[in-house]
């Protein structure tokens, strides 16, 4: 809120049924504190920017003869699959032969996707039983920082039922579990994604934010610098060009409701775009990753995790003359079609990275104190073969991970190659230290 004397980086403009959040002013005070913040053991942190982490997840494996790299920095060599992320070669990390223990020797499929954020071991049958994932144990830590704990997204609907490995499809359709028996609710339709975003709420939902919260707006602006001036109407006019979108998958959704009612089953449980979700998944996918940036860029959370596509996912790629669905497709995962659609899934990475290097934090940008992992539950969908998962980090959380590197740690050992053991570390860079995690006790060694 303003006032006369000062005023918070975590400044709200307010309007009616709207409040929203605005992102670093260097003009006004620090982020909801007058002083730098403290790590665990209570020493002050120098750097007054939060770090954030992302998971995007992608199933049935990638395009393997199309997925390396090689060399370092700006000089790294990529392949056709990886070239969507050539502009940020320096702030990359390539990462092959790590793999998660208790997705391995268990069957296809949900086993190997249940646990990916947790390394848990799954219990078949008709009772959940896994771990929390590491997403949601930063959660626990940095969500009282905060407004919202975490961000749960995702591209497609989940799905019910027992695979014929009998384990539950809903280890297929969730990567982050708030616990060992239950997965954190998805949020799979943009509207309300959005509306969550900015406490958009009531009867006047339907009308534009930046029209309710115009007139304070427009009162912040003529108190802060010419750089925060530009900056504020840059982030105003980013927000405008998502709610444009936004009121469009609004009227799906609207409409499909309406279309379901008196049927026996919800909108959601009908097939896209029935259900009201975006008919083309590069519009949903698209609006997720923007929503995910709007949200770190205004600290309304530092912590998502976005399913853009489900184990055995039926979703279809017509925009990549690909014929059939992307199950059946990555059983031919040596073939072009799958390389186009691993490298689809790569480029939505590389979207999320380039909205948040463009949003200015200090001498930095919100991508240099952000990690985005991308990963798979498999390395083949052919093979259903989960002895090592693909991996990209991009971004350094503030300057404590090293990036521009091609790391591989299939001849480490298995004790040395944990994913789990990548996790302990991501959380202690953090500043959320764990004795142990899933089946790792120690941090990934060469991070």
């Amino acid at each position: 809120m303003i006032s006369r004397n000062k005023t918070s980086r975590r400044t709200v403009l307010q309007g009616v049924g709207v409040a929203m959040a605005l992102p670093w002013l260097e003009s006004i005070s620090v982020w909801g504190a007058e002083e730098p913040r403290k790590t665990p053991s209570g020493e002050k942190k120098a750097d007054q920017f939060p770090t954030r982490f992302a998971a995007l997840f992608m199933g049935n494996g990638i395009s393997p003869n199309n997925w390396w790299a090689k060399g370092a920095g700006e000089e790294m060599e990529l392949s056709k699959t990886l070239e969507p992320l050539a502009p940020f070669k320096s702030k990359l990390n390539v990462v092959s032969g790590l793999f998660n223990k208790n997705a391995t020797h268990v069957g296809i499929h949900p086993g190997q996707t249940g646990n990916i954020l947790s390394g848990a071991s799954l219990q078949k049958g008709a009772v959940l039983r896994g771990g929390i994932s590491m997403d949601q144990v930063l959660a626990a830590k940095l969500g009282e920082e905060t407004p919202q704990p975490s961000l749960v997204l995702g591209c497609e609907q989940p799905i019910t039922g027992y695979h014929e490995t009998n384990f539950s499809m809903a280890y297929s359709s969730h990567i982050s579990w708030q616990d060992a028996d239950s997965p954190v609710p998805m949020e799979v339709y943009p509207s309300l994604a959005f509306d969550s975003l900015f406490g958009n709420h009531g009867s006047r939902r339907m009308q534009s934010i930046l029209d309710r919260v115009r007139d304070h707006a427009a009162h912040l602006s003529r108190q802060v610098s010419r750089s925060d001036q530009a900056k504020l109407d840059e982030y105003l006019t980013s927000v405008r060009e998502v709610e444009k979108q936004i009121e469009r998958t609004r009227a799906l959704k609207d409409k499909a409701e309406n279309n379901a009612a008196g049927r026996d089953r919800p909108a959601a449980a009908m097939p896209r775009p029935d259900n009201g979700l975006p008919e083309d998944i590069r519009e949903h996918m698209r609006l997720m990753t923007e929503i995910i940036a709007l949200a770190f860029q205004t600290n309304k959370t530092r912590v998502a995790t976005l399913l853009l596509c489900r184990d055995i996912s039926g979703l279809f790629y017509p925009f990549l003359d690909v014929r059939t669905a992307h199950h059946n497709t990555s059983h031919d995962d040596q073939g072009e079609a799958y390389e186009r659609v691993s490298r689809f899934y790569v480029s939505q990475l590389a979207h999320l990275a380039t909205r948040l290097a463009a949003m200015p934090e200090g001498d930095r940008s919100v991508l240099d104190h952000s990690c985005l992992m991308f990963i798979n539950s498999m390395w083949s969908g052919s093979q259903h073969d989960s002895s090592k998962v693909p991996l990209l980090l991009v971004g350094g959380l503030g300057g404590q991970l090293e990036t521009g590197r091609v790391l591989d740690f299939k001849e480490k050992g298995g004790d040395n190659r944990k994913l789990c053991s990548l996790y302990l570390s991501l959380m202690d860079k953090m500043g959320v230290k764990q004795e142990r995690f899933g089946d790792a006790e120690g941090k990934l060694e060469g991070l």
